[in-house]
């Protein structure tokens, strides 16, 4: 029996974790939660040992634990098509993907989903069902999150042929932009070199749901957003917005590759793992992805071949398209999409149902 040792997950999320790796690995694990790398050693962690963690975290209790014992953890991290509310207001992760090699977000190494992309010789038929995935995706409207207000272009005061475009606002300090960004690391600093580059477009900006329901921080000052854009939108759905624009400017929101399913143009300002591969306008290079891929090729590595899918009326790992059709039927059922802007204790309430439905995800 190996024993895994589980760092950086909270308790609502252990309760979802343990089930997830049992279901995930074939082989039968000790599962060991613990809280610090003087805990797992105490409790018996060493040289053969599997060490787990959540990757947005803070890694100094990793990083002890891997220069001691010369370990390799797996990272886990929500997947791409994730639930009808937010992960921090413990909405339970429809997707997880658990990364043997290194993380997506993170361009400083490879990870399992960039080794896909750069190697994997993919099959006409896997092809097709990338294909199918994305229409399904467009035609139900659906996203990683899924809240917000409709919205469409009859409302926005524009100029003859005016480019329209947008910037998805990021939550700073996420390790995303830590790991992924160089020389433009704010939201502030996007929105003002995005201006300085389209002068004349209509400039969208979206500030990140985690940041406008108040989980999170990373705030545009209204200053900037006054003089550097043309609209902010801060509960609106982002296919709503997406339908309407040319262009997704970013740093290294999952939005741009939400672009690039729909066939907009893309600029990186950043490194996210859809960049490099031909199909963005790149601020930066990785010279590491020589490949240049089809859009479908990188929708079936990043949709279908890299993530789990966990449906949790079964407790059984699923398809992509299974979850598709929960998700718009879980969206129906509660009659659109949830609106980010709530009074503070119907958030309280929001989070307190999700967490005693989150604990019995085991």
């Amino acid at each position: 029996m190996n024993k895994l040792f589980c760092i950086n997950f909270t308790r609502w999320k252990q309760s979802y974790i343990r089930g997830f790796l049992r279901s995930a690995l074939v082989d039968d694990n000790e599962i060991i939660f613990v809280s610090s790398a003087s805990q797992a050693v105490k409790q018996g962690f060493d040289s053969t040992s599997q060490l787990v963690t959540w990757a947005s975290k803070d890694q100094n209790e990793v990083d002890q634990l891997v220069e001691q014992f010369g370990v390799t953890p797996w990272q886990v991290e929500d997947g791409f098509i994730r639930s009808a509310g937010l992960g921090t207001d413990l909405t339970a992760p429809a997707s997880l993907v658990l990364d043997k090699t290194g993380i997506y977000y993170d361009p400083s190494q490879p990870s399992d989903l960039e080794i896909l992309l750069q190697n994997k010789q993919f099959t006409e038929a896997e092809l097709d069902r990338a294909e199918a995935l994305k229409n399904a995706l467009l035609k139900n409207e659906l996203s990683k999150y899924n809240l917000g207000g409709s919205f469409n272009k009859s409302t926005l005061n524009l100029s003859e042929n005016q480019k329209i475009v947008l910037i998805p606002g990021q939550v700073e300090g996420d390790a995303s932009i830590i790991k992924g960004c160089l020389d433009i690391s704010s939201n502030s600093d996007l929105v003002k070199a995005v201006r300085r580059n389209n002068p004349d477009a209509f400039i969208i900006y979206k500030p990140h749901p985690d940041v406008v329901s108040g989980n999170r921080e990373g705030k545009v000052d209204i200053n900037t957003t006054n003089n550097f854009t043309d609209l902010v939108l801060t509960d609106t759905s982002i296919t709503d917005c997406l339908a309407v624009v040319d262009e997704v400017h970013t740093m290294t929101s999952l939005v741009g590759f939400e672009g690039l399913l729909r066939q907009l143009k893309v600029v990186c300002y950043g490194i996210p793992f859809y960049s490099n591969w031909g199909l963005t306008i790149d601020r930066h290079s990785l010279k590491r992805r020589t490949r240049k891929l089809e859009l479908n090729q990188l929708v079936a590595a990043t949709l279908i071949d890299y993530p789990l899918y966990i449906n949790w009326e079964t407790q059984a790992f699923t398809t992509p398209e299974v979850i598709v059709e929960q998700l718009k039927k879980q969206i129906d059922k509660q009659g659109g999409k949830q609106s980010n802007h709530v009074f503070w204790l119907v958030r309280l309430a929001r989070k307190t149902l999700n967490f005693i439905l989150g604990m019995v995800k085991k």
